[in-house]
């Protein structure tokens, strides 16, 4: 006897009144619009950099709000810039040495590099108001966000099949048309398993960015954040353990509310010649698609808005004359927008460059030994984490991509382990190592790990998501052996989305260096040599040479990795493992 669940019992109420969802999406819609006049009318106030933090419990819910509406603007700013970056560098072969090479440089630089220079652009630009402290928060979370998710697009756009891009061509479709029709739904997987180790790190940054001195200034805003690292600094452990509840529970409704609807709907755009019998089902988002209100909105955004986009675009010469791939190529490259931009680019890093040479005379010799030895050992800490985190990852990720019933129970435990922010952990594994009397050497190895391995982990998953059905089928068919089906179609299929997760993961590791290093806990400071306890103590400290040498020295092994190991794999990705038909 089949015995139906609960929650579908509810889903057959829900079809027969319609009414109840459209009425529960109307209700959203007026929470997001009274949220919006609530932040609008605190943000346009007077500045306060630094507001007292309650650890009661029943501040937590307008705390969390802060918190959420910071890592929402902050990822739909980096799904905005990921987007606008990866595809420039895609279609432009003079530039994407130079920002492929930017993006690695800039995903590697810890957080607490970035925060000098924003927060106090923000300010001097927004003047009088709390929007100027808030937008230099989110700027910063932004920076903790951004940089896989432009991996991630750009590497996607270089995988799509040639056979496409030439159909899109046959059939004229425009620039928009081919975006959409396209190289967006060739992204989507991607874009949808990143977006949520992109949040992860929002998490993560918050924790650095929401509290923080600059030199003998001082801010601290009202979120998870501040509550968080003032529960951790005061020792007042029933407020730490109700803030990890929080985010806990946050992270748990994001993934039914968000994250599962998206995963089910990206299935959709896998690419395969063959319809897979296990699909990935989301009740919200059949609940959504039940919805009359949601179904009629596109319908009339295609009436009034696409429609007449498309038919002048049609009029077009890209329209009604079929270019060459070739050709195509050659006439994105050079644009004279792309040289004004270059030149204008050429002149910011003029004048920067002497700007930091000013600053790096201060610098004594006694500070560069010291730097440079904490550089060598940061990067054997990174390199280290890395390769522990593919260890497991790989035959894990693939484990859950390749096996639908055990992806149902593993996949969203992983999900809201990896989006829960690692430095909410870190208080806990500090105490322990205080109570055994330990230092930060080795334990900072594991505290890295806590900010690199999901990137890894989830890149593969999306790899293993988007092999087609018929190719896992003709590895059955033919009797392939473990290894073969390994060396031929696992490790082929996700080699591109490896390659992402692994650049991303070597900056996520780099960014957690500044909490494994260096840590405040009550009446302790842990820390160890490194590159990270050296920015993190040099921003307490408002020393801005030490910092900016920091980052260079980063910069520079980041440069040497990009040329001798990550750009011959991307290469390698594009060439030999790019899906063709």
């Amino acid at each position: 006897m089949k015995i139906q669940h609960p929650f579908a019992r509810s889903l057959v109420t829900f079809r027969s009144w319609p009414f109840v969802i459209d009425l529960g999406v109307a209700l959203c819609g007026l929470a997001v619009f009274f949220a919006i006049l609530h932040m609008a009318a605190y943000w346009m106030g007077t500045p306060v950099p630094v507001v007292p933090i309650s650890h009661s419990i029943s501040a937590l819910p307008l705390y969390a709000f802060y918190s959420l509406v910071r890592i929402g603007i902050a990822y739909l700013l980096s799904l905005t810039f990921a987007i606008t970056y990866g595809y420039i560098a895609a279609y432009n072969p003079r530039l994407e040495v130079w920002m492929i090479a930017a993006l690695d440089i800039l995903q590697s630089i810890p957080v607490l590099s970035f925060l000098p220079p924003v927060v106090l652009a923000m300010v001097a630009l927004i003047p009088g108001h709390q929007l100027g402290i808030e937008m230099g928060v989110i700027l910063l979370i932004f920076t903790g966000q951004v940089w896989n998710l432009a991996f991630s697009f750009y590497s996607s756009l270089k995988s799509i099949p040639r056979e496409m891009t030439e159909a899109s061509r046959i059939y004229r479709y425009s620039a928009w048309q081919r975006f959409w029709q396209l190289e967006m739904p060739n992204a989507a997987i991607g874009l949808v398993w990143n977006s949520i180790v992109s949040v992860a790190g929002g998490w993560f940054a918050l924790i650095a960015c929401e509290m923080f001195t600059m030199g003998d200034r001082n801010f601290q805003l009202p979120g998870l954040g501040s509550y968080l690292q003032t529960a951790t600094f005061s020792g007042d452990m029933r407020a730490l353990f109700a803030g990890i509840a929080a985010v806990i529970l946050i992270v748990v409704a994001t993934d039914q509310l968000i994250w599962r609807p998206l995963i089910a709907w990206s299935d959709k755009f896998k690419f395969e010649q063959v319809e897979s019998s296990d699909r990935v089902t989301s009740p919200i988002l059949t609940l959504l698609q039940r919805s009359t209100l949601l179904s009629s909105i596109p319908g009339r955004i295609w009436t009034h808005i696409e429609e007449p986009i498309y038919r002048r675009m049609a009029q077009t010469k890209t329209c009604r004359i079929v270019q060459p791939l070739d050709q195509d190529t050659k006439r994105r490259s050079g644009t004279p927008g792309l040289w004004i931009a270059a030149a204008l680019a050429i002149l910011v890093i003029a004048w920067g460059a002497d700007q930091a040479f000013l600053m790096l005379r201060t610098v004594s010799l006694a500070d560069v030994r010291l730097l440079l030895l904490g550089a060598g050992a940061t990067f054997l800490r990174v390199n280290a984490s890395l390769l522990i985190s593919a260890a497991w990852t790989i035959p894990v990720g693939v484990a859950i991509g390749f096996n639908p019933k055990l992806a149902r129970i593993v996949q969203p435990v992983a999900q809201v382990m990896a989006s829960v922010p690692a430095t909410a952990f870190f208080p806990i594994l500090l105490i322990g190592l205080v109570k055994l009397g330990g230092g930060l050497g080795v334990g900072s190895v594991a505290l890295m790990l806590l900010g690199t391995q999901w990137y890894i982990l989830f890149n593969v998953i999306a790899g293993a998501m988007s092999i087609p059905s018929d190719l896992k089928e003709a590895a059955s068919l033919y009797r392939f052996t473990r290894w073969q089906r390994w060396t031929t179609l696992i490790l082929p299929g996700i080699f591109p989305y490896l390659i992402t997760g692994m650049v991303t993961a070597s900056g996520g590791a780099w960014n957690a260096s500044v909490f494994a290093e260096y840590s405040h806990l009550r009446h302790h400071t842990l820390q160890t040599i490194g590159l990270g306890a050296q920015i993190d103590a040099a921003t307490d400290s408002g020393r801005f040479s030490i910092l900016l040498l920091a980052t260079i020295l980063i910069s520079l092994m980041v440069v040497t990795m990009n040329r001798l190991v990550w750009r011959r794999l991307y290469r390698l990705a594009e060439t030999k493992y790019k899906l063709e038909g």
